[in-house]
């Protein structure tokens, strides 16, 4: 990609506070540090310029330059991923930044391939995330699945812990009709230091989902389609979990 007007930058977030699993960055997946893994998973998207490691610690930023990944070291007390992603950037040229969540080890590259794709080829969108549709009746009341609804150009309306949309009348279809959101998020650079300059909306702290202070600032953001759920690492019962799934899937 020669064009500076394409550029475009993955960015991971890695801290090394966890409540649930401290350092997690560094625990070992069939022996790989987690870190690892979702660099390696990323660097196979075919659209990034570059691929950064943002984190806190000089632990994290030792291992990802020992594996030939690039760490750049960032403040401790950043409030969340994305204001850690906009201080990695900072002195970085580029058109588009795709925050790339640092406990997903396989994390799909075509997915990240498709939202540059779409930022770069409509100028117009400030963001571009990702949803897939719910076909667990009980994931579309679980509060820890954020719900995402769009307009006919396939933009964000809204997106809530609630199922959102409410179906008023029984004999209404529901198929096809809740999406999960996937928390994958690709910024136009500017529109990047404008959302992370702006304070939480009510929105946003009644729901604690980031993304609403997009919308509150009228944010037009694309929702790309993929089938691919990601699979998260935040406890120790998920470090079996996903060793599981990597041998499963014939990567470790």
């Amino acid at each position: 990609m020669s064009n500076q007007r394409d550029r475009v930058v993955g960015v991971i977030p890695s801290r090394w506070a966890s409540t649930r699993l401290p350092g997690k960055s560094l625990v070992a997946l069939c022996g790989k540090p987690l870190v690892r893994w979702v660099v390696e998973s990323a660097s196979r998207a075919e659209r990034l310029s570059e691929l950064l490691v943002a984190t806190d610690d000089r632990r994290i930023a030792d291992v990802v330059e020992r594996f030939g990944g690039k760490a750049v070291m960032t403040r401790v007390d950043h409030p969340s991923g994305t204001d850690r992603v906009a201080e990695a950037v900072a002195e970085v040229d580029a058109e588009v930044v795709i925050n790339i969540q640092g406990d997903e080890p396989m994390i799909d590259p075509a997915l990240i391939d498709r939202l540059a794709d779409v930022m770069l080829d409509r100028r117009d969108l400030d963001m571009a995330t990702a949803a897939t549709p719910i076909r667990d009746a009980a994931d579309v009341e679980n509060s820890s699945v954020v719900k995402v609804v769009c307009d006919g150009d396939g933009r964000a309306l809204y997106f809530s812990r609630s199922a959102i949309p409410f179906v008023r009348d029984d004999d209404m279809p529901r198929e096809g009709l809740y999406r999960r959101h996937i928390g994958i998020y690709a910024y136009r650079r500017r529109f990047l230091d404008v959302l992370v300059g702006t304070p939480p909306c009510v929105l946003e702290r009644a729901e604690k989902l980031e993304q609403l202070r997009a919308l509150h600032i009228g944010a037009r953001m694309a929702v790309v389609e993929t089938e691919d759920v990601g699979v998260g690492v935040d406890t120790p019962e998920d470090v079996v979990k996903v060793e599981g799934l990597l041998r499963a899937r014939g990567m470790a």
